[in-house]
C-alpha cells in the first residue's frame, strides 16, 4: 500500500541575505546519482548562484524553445557568461513535434561542432518537450554529460523534470525511445507561471490532482482550495512542493519503474491513448485528466473504487476547466494507441486505479481482456 501521507515535511524558509526569496530543497537519491530539486521564487534572476553550487566553470549548451527563449534566454545567457560559463544557445521549435529523431540528431551535431567535452554541460530551459529532449541529448552525447533541468511550465515542474526520464516520440506513440538519466539539479521558479497561458497552467494542474489523489490527506485537502486558475498560481509553491516530494520519494525507491513508480501512471494508460488518437488537439495534462476520470468511473461501477471517488475527482478537474471526455475514446485509433502502452509486459497491461482517495493500487490483466472490457463499458454513461 502507498502511504496516505508523505513522511517528509515541507516548509518554506527564508533564504540567505544574498537571495531575497523563499526556497526549499528536496533531495533525490538513486542507486547511482544524488541531486537536489530546488523550488525558489525568482531564482531565474540569480541562476549563476545556483549553478556555482553544483558545477565548476565550463561550457554550457542552453537548450530552449521558440516560446520560452523569447522570454528568458537573453538575460540568462548574460548571467552565465558573466559568471564564467561560456554559453551556446540551441533553440528548437516549440511543440511536441520537436521530440523526434531529426531534432535529436541536430542538437547532438551542434554540440560536436562546438567541441563540447565530457566536462561541459547542458541546461534544459523550458517545458516538458525541452526537458525530455535535452535530457536525452545529455544522456547520449559522449555517453553522457551533465545536465540541469529548469522547467518553466507547471506540467514540467511537477512531473517531467523530476525522476530522470528522457524521451523522444515515434509515429507509433509517445516517449517510446528514451533513457533514465538524472540531472545534477532541478531548479523550479514558480514565478514563471505568471507568463504561462491559462490553458497550460490548467494542464499542469491535472498532474497535481493525480498526485494528490494518490497521496490523499492534507495534499488532497489543499486542492479543495483551487477553484480557479488564478488559485493555481496563488498556491503554486505549495502545489509544486507537495507533488515533487511525492514523486521524488517514488523515484528514490524505484528509479527504473519496475514496481512502485508505475503508480505514477494513474490516468496515463487511457490518457496516452486519447492523446495519441487526438493527434495534437489535447495537451498531455488534459488527456491525463480524461484518463483518470474515465478509469475511476469504470472501476467505481465495478465496485473496485469507493463510491463517490469519481465525483470528488471530477470536481477538482472541472474547477479549472479540465476535460472529462473526448470523442476519440472507444475508437479504432484509441485502441491502436493503447496497444503501444509502455506498461505492457508479456501481453499483460497493468492499470493503476484508486481504491479510494489516498489508496492507489495495481490491476494487472491480459491486454485483450482490458481492451474487451473497455470496448464494452467505456462509452456507457461517459
Amino acid at each position: 500500500q502507498w502511504p496516505k501521507e508523505q513522511s517528509r515535511s515541507i516548509s518554506w524558509s527564508p533564504a540567505g541575505s544574498r537571495r531575497n526569496i523563499m526556497e526549499q530543497t528536496i533531495k533525490v537519491k538513486t542507486a547511482l546519482h544524488s541531486s537536489d530539486i530546488k523550488i525558489a521564487s525568482k531564482s531565474l534572476k540569480q541562476l549563476a548562484i545556483y549553478l556555482r553550487q553544483v558545477w565548476s566553470k565550463r561550457q554550457v549548451a542552453l537548450i530552449t524553445d521558440t516560446n520560452v527563449g523569447l522570454l528568458y534566454v537573453q538575460k540568462i545567457k548574460q548571467q552565465l557568461v558573466a559568471a564564467g560559463y561560456p554559453t551556446e544557445v540551441l533553440t528548437i521549435t516549440a511543440g511536441e513535434k520537436s521530440k523526434s529523431w531529426g531534432q535529436l540528431e541536430k542538437l547532438i551535431d551542434r554540440l560536436a561542432a562546438a567541441h563540447f567535452s565530457r566536462t561541459d554541460g547542458i541546461i534544459a530551459l523550458g517545458g516538458g518537450v525541452v526537458g525530455d529532449l535535452a535530457g536525452l541529448v545529455a544522456s547520449l552525447y559522449l555517453r553522457g554529460i551533465s545536465v540541469i533541468q529548469i522547467p518553466t511550465s507547471l506540467l514540467a515542474q511537477v512531473d517531467s523534470s523530476v525522476g530522470g526520464k528522457t524521451a523522444i516520440d515515434l509515429p507509433a506513440g509517445k516517449n517510446l525511445v528514451g533513457t533514465f538519466y538524472q540531472p545534477d539539479l532541478v531548479l523550479i521558479d514558480p514565478t514563471t507561471l505568471q507568463t504561462l497561458p491559462d490553458r497550460l497552467v490548467a494542464e499542469g494542474y491535472g498532474e497535481v490532482v493525480k498526485c494528490a489523489a494518490m497521496v490523499g490527506g492534507s495534499f488532497w485537502q489543499l486542492t479543495e482550495q483551487i477553484k480557479t486558475i488564478a488559485d493555481i498560481r496563488h498556491f503554486a509553491g505549495q502545489l509544486i512542493a507537495a507533488s515533487v516530494v511525492f514523486k521524488a520519494d517514488v523515484v528514490t525507491h524505484d528509479e527504473p519503474e519496475t514496481h512502485q513508480r508505475q503508480l505514477l501512471n494513474f490516468g496515463h494508460t487511457l490518457g496516452h491513448a486519447v492523446d495519441k488518437a487526438a493527434a495534437g488537439r489535447l495537451f498531455h495534462g488534459e488527456a491525463v485528466a480524461i484518463g483518470m476520470y474515465q478509469l475511476c468511473r469504470l472501476f467505481e461501477q465495478q465496485k473496485l473504487t469507493a463510491q463517490g471517488t469519481t465525483e470528488k475527482l471530477a470536481d477538482r478537474l472541472l474547477a479549472v476547466g479540465l476535460p472529462l471526455n473526448d470523442p476519440t475514446l472507444n475508437t479504432p485509433a484509441f485502441y491502436a494507441a493503447l496497444q503501444h502502452d509502455k506498461k505492457i509486459r508479456h501481453d499483460q497491461l497493468t492499470l493503476i486505479y484508486l481504491k479510494k482517495i489516498g489508496q492507489p493500487d495495481f490491476y494487472p490483466r491480459p491486454l485483450q481482456e482490458v481492451i474487451d472490457f473497455l470496448q464494452k463499458n467505456l462509452s456507457k454513461n461517459s
